[in-house]
């Protein structure tokens, strides 16, 4: 499975549990952490444990599994660390204390409209 691939499935799982805002970056031009980032953000800490659960579900069935995960179960940041593909989960103030969004500007942002339900 590509990178990408595997950001998009991790895109798919979070958004089967209402993960609000997500966005795929493409960060391979613009660091060496990873060729993606999975930004998405949670309503509760009950809801960040799904998402990470969604996330850590999906990419087992698909054979992979985290190099690393911080902030698990009860934190207000996520991270799930796959290799080429982070995924960063978050609540509404961390996400925007954090602002990886701009840090991050530069990268290119992947359409997910063919992978997302509408109106999510």
């Amino acid at each position: 499975m590509t990178p990408k691939e595997m950001a998009l499935l991790l895109a798919q799982a979070l958004d089967s549990k209402k993960g609000k805002d997500i966005r795929v970056l493409e960060t391979d031009s613009v660091t060496t952490l990873a060729d993606y980032f999975v930004l998405c953000t949670g309503t509760s800490a009950p809801q960040l444990k799904a998402l990470a659960d969604a996330g850590e579900r999906a990419m087992k069935e698909a054979g992979i599994l985290p190099h690393h995960v911080e902030g698990h179960r009860g934190g207000t940041w996520i991270l799930q660390d796959y290799g080429d593909v982070v995924v960063h989960l978050f609540d509404k103030e961390a996400r925007a204390f954090y602002d990886l969004d701009r840090l991050w500007e530069d990268a290119k942002v992947v359409d997910l409209s063919q992978v997302l339900q509408p109106g999510e």
